[in-house]
């Protein structure tokens, strides 16, 4: 397993790049736009971490603006945690064996999302390609929040 981002959702992307890019110094590695289901991701890295960044092995801090203007509270700011791992579907199981719902299963092959016991959102991501879709996971419904 490898650590990938700790997500955060922001109102303000602007402000927040302010923030975390001019104030605290943090560098925009990338950027996604999804104009059909109105996002924005932006992935930030500590100066010292680039070169670990380029190579895939350092941790990323997710900015995620909604464009839909809501204000997040209660938590719902704080997005998850993310994790690469080799088996989405081998520890989707082991999960599942615990008694732990799955929110959302792993139906495409490569991404999973469940709870903490402190209610902490967790996003698992096949690494590499996509696993091939397959039972029980396809038929599995998402439930609650992520």
């Amino acid at each position: 397993m490898k650590y990938l981002h700790t997500m955060v959702r922001v109102k303000n992307l602007e402000k927040s790049l302010s923030f975390y890019c001019d104030l605290l110094g943090l560098v925009e590695t990338r950027r996604y736009v999804d104009e059909a289901n109105e996002f924005t991701l932006v992935y930030l890295a500590a100066p010292e971490d680039l070169e670990q960044v380029k190579a895939g092995e350092a941790p990323l801090l997710e900015l995620t603006y909604n464009w839909d203007g809501e204000v997040y509270q209660g938590g719902r700011n704080f997005g998850h945690l993310a994790y690469e791992v080799d088996d989405v579907y081998a520890l989707c199981q082991k999960i599942i064996d615990r008694g732990i719902t799955l929110n959302v299963p792993p139906g495409d092959g490569r991404m999973a999302f469940f709870r903490s016991p402190d209610n902490i959102s967790i996003e698992l991501l096949q690494k590499g390609e996509p696993l091939a879709r397959a039972e029980p996971w396809v038929s599995m419904q998402v439930s609650g929040e992520w």
